[in-house]
């Protein structure tokens, strides 16, 4: 699956290179009809370039002189183009090639050889159209968030109203997408019954921080721990398996939905706590949504990991009827 779906994208990655090579020739071969000199320079720095390298063939000796006096030729020559874009009124990158991504030049790869982040998204995004959660983010997500679908009548034990409750959690999510970039150790932990809108929240950082070019991993623990089994005991060939378990540590934000409903066991109670922790130390951030009230997390998980969860998450309760037969949008 995984070389595939690579290989689909690199394939578009080509395109683009082409395209924005094409459009750079139509460029050229338009300032070149309006300005011929130019034409001219560029002939010469690739004549003189030329040259420069056949003269370190024949001649290494002199290498160092020879460049210098090349590089000098080449830089008034280039000074002389600028000016004449100037004089014309051609902003001076205009004959540049317009890559998509100016980091990896549209190649997917940096010159470190490591897939750039433009890439990583890429492979991210096309994992979300084939799992259909595109689609849901599409309709779950800040713009399509309707505060007045919360009930705004006391509720039992509580001293706030759901929609007042509801109008706090989603600032403070607002204010985790603004301040994303800043090293400051936010996480976050949404913990209620279910239809209450923890699924809907997450939907909403996680499409906000995909449109900002974030690399958002958004899985349930259950699926979590698929990945984490099949990189363990697998047997496949193929390298997917293994991307997807690194992103897990890697990733900009990792959403762990549903924390909870996986079978809890030794094994699994310390892979969850190996994932969030090596976040915790590497600064990168988590989201956690859980069906658990604090105290059945600590009766499941171990000590350390809750505390953990405790001493580094924002704990964020939500509470109210549920609402997963109420529309989402405006009645």
């Amino acid at each position: 699956m995984y070389s595939q779906i690579l290989k689909d994208i690199l394939m578009e990655y080509e395109k683009k290179r082409d395209d924005a090579i094409y459009q750079q020739r139509i460029r050229k071969e338009k300032v070149y009809r309006k300005v011929p000199k130019i034409k001219e320079i560029d002939e010469e720095i690739w004549e003189t370039g030329l040259a420069m390298s056949k003269a370190v063939i024949e001649d290494p000796n002199n290498y160092e002189k020879n460049f210098q006096s090349v590089k000098k030729r080449i830089e008034e020559l280039r000074m002389e183009k600028a000016y004449l874009l100037t004089e014309n009124n051609i902003p001076l990158s205009y004959l540049d090639i317009e890559y998509e991504c100016d980091q990896c030049e549209d190649t997917g790869y940096l010159s470190s050889g490591e897939k750039c982040n433009c890439l990583k998204q890429a492979i991210i995004s096309e994992t979300y159209k084939m799992s259909n959660i595109e689609n849901v983010l599409k309709k779950e997500n800040f713009d399509t968030f309707n505060i007045n679908i919360f009930p705004d009548e006391p509720f039992e034990g509580e001293s706030i109203t759901p929609r007042e409750n509801m109008e706090y959690i989603s600032n403070i999510c607002v204010d985790y997408v603004n301040n994303f970039n800043e090293k400051n150790e936010e996480n976050l932990l949404f913990y209620g019954s279910t239809g209450l809108g923890k699924t809907f929240m997450c939907n909403c950082i996680a499409k906000a921080l995909l449109d900002m070019n974030k690399i958002v991993i958004y899985q349930t623990a259950f699926k979590i721990l698929e990945i984490i089994e099949k990189r363990r005991f697998g047997r496949a060939e193929n390298r997917f398996e293994d991307y997807e378990y690194d992103l897990l540590f890697h990733a900009d934000l990792l959403i762990i939905d549903d924390l909870g409903t996986e079978l809890s066991n030794a094994f699994t109670n310390a892979e969850i706590f190996n994932i969030v922790n090596t976040r915790l130390i590497d600064g990168t951030k988590t989201i956690i949504s859980t069906n658990l009230t604090p105290d059945e997390i600590s009766n499941i998980y171990t000590d350390r990991v809750f505390s953990r969860v405790l001493e580094k998450f924002i704990p964020l309760k939500f509470f109210g009827p549920d609402l997963r037969y109420y529309r989402w949008e405006a009645k």
